[in-house]
């Protein structure tokens, strides 16, 4: 059997079990158009018409109805369990201990190496060991205490980014507290009385700059509905690193890497989701002088949330391109419904690229392109520009969560750049519960 007629395979196979699994009153198998429990935006009867398919893109119903661009279809778990626990991709949760009803964490601000792409670790600032920090993930109501241990060798402070906190625990120098000096401790205490995406950062304006932010994520009690079946959580940075340096300048009024949760595509992981699931991704924007409009291929979602928290669906917007500003944060929801390995980017142009240094003579031109010297510009593909050792290349390709991608994928992947994998059942099983290898180019899909 050739690659092609696997993966024509894969897709049929993958059509049949998302089928099968749409038994009546089961959240692994809620069926948007006969569950009776599904959130409606009107009783219009022409939803029921017009099912929002799971297996491949359409539109569903017709404009306000349920099932139009997918707005209130249901992934596959069921409604009134409590959410999904947050996904993280190339970060760490900080762990918490119960202590007399309180969860305390232990936040320790330190000088860290964060190894933005294969080979090419940077002094920065960070968190535990991290950066960005670690996400802290709690519920709405609980009780939060996070005891800050001050390791940098100057005082720093946390703010606590959209939280309605009591105003001396909101973290300004002088403000509202004293800076916590080196080897110093400081104890932040308050009660979660909203839901959302939220951050925590330095509000030492260098020390945002060389990387110290990590997310705050507060759950509801019970997931809102309709629920996600994955929640991805994605902090977005950019960084100045000068030519034979491995110190991020935070003077610089300039760049040359963009991050996705600490690392540059194609370094970063793919974020893994089961054909026909409903996904929420959390945008988190701590660049230090760009807004990232971030752009998703083959679907279209909508935008559902900001660092306010939850927006009314009255007033989600669908979209497929949302614009992040500094300091922003935004939540979209949409169904996997469109089988393959899809790109997602900012689309500044040159936020799609690494290492952009001025460098001597011709701008990435060689000897072997002195016959079209007359045409001004040229070139401007930077293909292969930037040499990968094998070592290198194994930490790009060599990871479970890019087996079956097409071949050199990771040339077309750079800067703030990653990668949705939509992966119908049958491979969706094989990629992340066996290590059956996936054969080069096995998820990348045409019409059957």
């Amino acid at each position: 059997m050739n690659p092609s007629e696997n993966r024509r395979g894969f897709l049929a196979q993958g059509a049949a079990a998302t089928a099968g699994m749409m038994v009546p009153g089961r959240a692994l198998a809620q069926n948007p158009d006969t569950d009776d429990n599904r959130p409606q935006v009107s009783p219009s009867p022409s939803s029921e018409i017009h099912p929002y398919p799971r297996t491949h893109a359409g539109l569903g119903g017709p404009v306000g109805t349920a099932t139009d661009r997918g707005k209130l279809v249901a992934g596959f778990r069921e409604a009134n369990l409590p959410p999904v626990p947050l996904t993280t991709p190339d970060l760490e949760k900080l762990p918490f201990k119960m202590i007399g009803g309180v969860k305390e964490f232990h936040l320790r601000p330190m000088p860290v190496r964060r190894e933005l792409l294969p080979g090419m670790d940077f002094h920065v600032y960070g968190y535990n060991g991290t950066m960005p920090g670690p996400t802290i993930e709690v519920v709405q109501g609980d009780r939060v205490r996070i005891v800050v241990h001050n390791e940098l060798p100057e005082p720093t402070t946390i703010h606590w980014h959209g939280l309605e906190c009591p105003n001396n625990m909101d973290g300004i120098p002088f403000v509202t507290q004293p800076l916590i000096g080196p080897g110093k401790k400081f104890v932040y205490e308050f009660t979660i009385h909203q839901v959302g995406s939220m951050a925590y950062h330095s509000h030492v304006a260098m020390q945002e700059a060389i990387g110290m932010a990590g997310m705050f994520i507060i759950h509801p009690k019970v997931a809102y509905d309709p629920p996600v079946d994955y929640d991805f959580g994605l902090l977005l940075q950019q960084f100045n690193v000068g030519p034979a340096s491995q110190i991020v300048n935070t003077l610089s009024m300039d760049w040359n890497y963009l991050t996705i949760n600490g690392r540059c595509g194609p370094y970063t992981s793919p974020l893994v989701v089961r054909l026909g699931s409903r996904v929420r991704m959390r945008f988190v924007n701590f660049s230090t002088l760009h807004q990232h409009p971030i752009h998703f291929h083959g679907h279209t979602g909508w935008l559902t949330g900001t660092e306010g928290g939850r927006t009314p669906e009255s007033a989600w917007v669908p979209l497929n391109t949302i614009r992040i500003g500094i300091g922003e944060i935004r939540e979209v929801e949409f169904v996997a419904n469109n089988p393959g390995d899809w790109v997602m980017h900012c689309h500044m142009f040159h936020h799609t690229m690494n290492h952009m240094t001025s460098q001597v003579g011709p701008h990435i031109r060689g000897p072997q392109f002195d016959s079209h010297d007359h045409v001004a510009g040229f070139p401007q593909i930077m293909e292969g520009a930037m040499k990968m050792s094998p070592d290198a290349m194994k930490k790009i390709s060599g990871r479970r969560t890019t087996e079956g991608m097409a071949h050199d994928w990771f040339k077309g992947v750079a800067g703030m750049f990653t990668v949705i994998r939509v992966l119908p059942e049958e491979l969706y099983q094989e990629l992340t519960e066996t290590d059956v290898p996936i054969p080069v180019g096995t998820s990348v899909f045409g019409e059957s």
